[in-house]
């Protein structure tokens, strides 16, 4: 992977890890238009750091409250809410370690698989738009229904950010609260995913290069900061649908002129 194509591919996954609109799913169709080329290792584990830095470094005071909270060892509210974010870890552990061989099937540039979960990502966005405003507290229940979100949200084209805050806005929680929960509950399957990686890796399969690595990276953690700070506001706001209608709009474009 060049430079050019290490920014593109930084610039893609730190906009829409955190836009309601699929990274994975972006990333396949910036794979498709260069023609199937494939991330490395390495690679994936750089950007995926960037965007997890660039959610640290928005809610570092949040972060900060939880763990001092968490040292207490009681059961206060810091300790209530990060057992709430373990809870949404459990569903996409295990389908991580039991389904992943076939969801990675699936990544193959296949503007039609890609397509049709951007038209999932629409339904879930629509949805969310026309329910009542919620002022409820997130329950533990409610954060284990997150998580499966979180889960199904590996599948190409099916936003995670999209799926898990849709969900807890069809659960009536606060918009507010909502948001930094749904990006708070993605660090640890992310650090997981690399920390997975890392352990499964063979000798010799990290190929190093660095200027590469070092554009994608910077590209992903900016954007992802400035992306993840937008995002917050669009949900206060109330303002998915319009993601709903790109989301649309872009995947029956994929189907019908680039599907198989």
């Amino acid at each position: 992977m060049n430079w050019f194509e290490a920014l593109i591919f930084g610039l893609v996954q730190g906009l829409t890890e955190f836009l309601p609109v699929s990274s994975d799913g972006h990333l396949e169709i910036v794979k498709y238009v260069f023609g199937g080329i494939e991330e490395s290792f390495l690679f994936s584990i750089v950007v995926h750091g960037a965007t997890v830095l660039s959610i640290i470094t928005v809610f570092w005071r949040e972060i900060l409250r939880l763990s001092r909270g968490v040292m207490h060892f009681t059961m206060n509210d810091e300790t209530d809410y990060a057992l709430k974010l373990v809870v949404t870890t459990i569903p996409v552990a295990i389908v991580g370690f039991t389904l992943m061989d076939y969801v990675e099937g699936l990544y193959v540039a296949d503007m039609t698989i890609t397509g049709s979960f951007l038209l999932l990502s629409a339904l879930f966005l629509t949805i969310s738009h026309f329910v009542r405003k919620g002022t409820r507290e997130i329950t533990y229940g409610g954060a284990l229904l997150m998580g499966i979100a979180q889960a199904l949200a590996v599948l190409p084209g099916l936003s995670r950010s999209g799926t898990t805050i849709s969900t807890g806005l069809m659960l009536g929680y606060r918009k507010e609260e909502l948001t930094k929960f749904s990006f708070l509950m993605v660090v640890v399957p992310i650090l997981g995913a690399n920390l997975v990686k890392i352990i499964t890796s063979k000798p010799g399969a990290v190929e190093v290069v660095i200027f590469p690595l070092i554009i994608a990276f910077i590209t992903a953690f900016v954007t992802g900061y400035f992306a993840c700070i937008w995002m917050i506001k669009i949900v206060n706001r109330g303002k998915l649908i319009w993601f709903a209608v790109y989301c649309a709009v872009l995947g029956l474009s994929l189907i019908f002129f680039w599907g198989k």
